[in-house]
């Protein structure tokens, strides 16, 4: 019993360190930095991930999961615009920790199994969001779901240019953004909302220049 809590231990150490190492030194940092961080030996390592990507894929798992939780909450508050301004605020959280893990990821094009299967329950959940948030009258009534995937995205480079300067700036750009969100504040609309095969054209596409750009 006692050998497993020290393995179990060992494994949180081990992955709260490479979160923390390849944040600082980016995808060509050493499993030796990432032991040593750990303060455990590189053999102990190795025993529970074997590979970089092994390590990488975990992260990337804990990463999905609390999205999927903050999604979970969201979905089920009795207010939904509560809910949706704490997924939102919840997720950017966790974006602006992960942001220079995010080459990480594409490096290492993590994914699968149980990550992709937890990815996937969090639209289906964000979309009755946004419509129990319409039908309660708090969300505009043309805001859609690519809407807010497109809100997501647009934090990247924010998080990215403040870092090192002002990393809470994201949370003023979130408030101005909820604003332009509310009922009360909607606008006529000419453009007409992605979704179907148009939004998922496009989420791949940012997802394939943000890679092409970060390997540059």
């Amino acid at each position: 019993m006692g050998q497993r809590r020290d393995a179990v231990r060992n494994r949180e150490l081990l992955v709260a360190a490479g979160q923390e190492v390849f944040a600082e030194r980016g995808v060509d940092a050493t499993l030796e930095e990432v032991a040593r961080r750990a303060r455990v030996g590189i053999g102990t390592l190795y025993r529970h991930f074997p590979t970089r990507e092994a390590l990488v894929e975990v992260i990337y798992e804990e990463h999905i999961a609390e999205v999927l939780a903050a999604a979970e909450r969201a979905a089920v508050a009795d207010d939904a615009w509560e809910g949706l301004v704490e997924f939102f605020e919840r997720a950017l959280e966790l974006q602006a920790r992960n942001a220079p893990l995010r080459e990480v990821f594409f490096r290492h094009s993590v994914g699968g199994g149980r990550t992709d299967y937890r990815r996937k329950r969090i639209r289906p959940l964000l979309e009755r969001l946004l419509a129990r948030a319409r039908a309660q009258g708090a969300l505009r009534a043309d805001f859609t779901i690519g809407d807010l995937l497109f809100a997501m995205w647009s934090f990247m480079p924010l998080f990215e240019a403040t870092a090192g300067v002002a990393p809470n700036a994201w949370r003023r750009h979130l408030r101005i953004l909820l604003d332009g969100m509310r009922a009360e504040a909607a606008t006529p609309q000419r453009a007409r909302p992605l979704g179907g095969r148009r939004l998922e054209t496009v989420i791949v596409a940012l997802r394939g220049r943000y890679q092409r750009r970060r390997a540059a």
